[in-house]
């Protein structure tokens, strides 16, 4: 299979990805595999209205910034969440990098349908209430100080 692609050279994949006029405007979600390789889904009008509503509910209970298909560098490549969560420190910090760096964990959550799920939005219902630190509904990150706190 080869050898896997470091940090580095993800984002700096990503970044020629993100510049290649050939892979503008197609109905797909575009990631990296931990290779550098281009995976696609496809995008419909149904995933698009769950994520508003994931997009939503996470604003009302979360303070901090929700984000929408946010590239971030993941030991299994770039990868773009449904939704995700960032404290306002982290994006003081980080503002509109691209990808976001894989030290994001200790700072985000990010929000993707529960696997296997026939309904994309259900892990919706897992959403940590304001005050909580449940990870129930969360992958790829634990609350950040700042939210805890509250």
């Amino acid at each position: 299979m080869g050898n896997l692609a470091t940090g580095e050279t993800l984002a700096l994949r990503w970044a020629e990805v993100c510049r290649d006029a050939s892979l503008r405007n197609l109905p797909y979600k575009i990631e990296l595999n931990a290779w550098g390789k281009i995976e696609t889904s496809p995008a419909n009008n149904r995933h698009a209205v769950l994520q508003g509503a994931m997009a939503v509910e996470l604003g009302r209970q979360l303070a901090g910034q929700v984000l929408t298909e946010c590239p971030v560098l993941t030991e299994i490549g770039v990868r773009v969440p449904v939704v995700a969560w960032a404290s306002a420190e982290f994006m003081r910090f980080n503002r509109v990098t691209t990808p976001y760096p894989s030290a994001c964990a200790a700072a985000t959550r990010s929000f993707q349908p529960a696997a296997g799920s026939t309904q994309e939005g259900s892990s919706i219902r897992g959403l940590p209430s304001r005050g909580s630190t449940s990870t129930s509904a969360v992958a790829g990150g634990l609350p950040s100080s700042e939210n805890q706190a509250r």
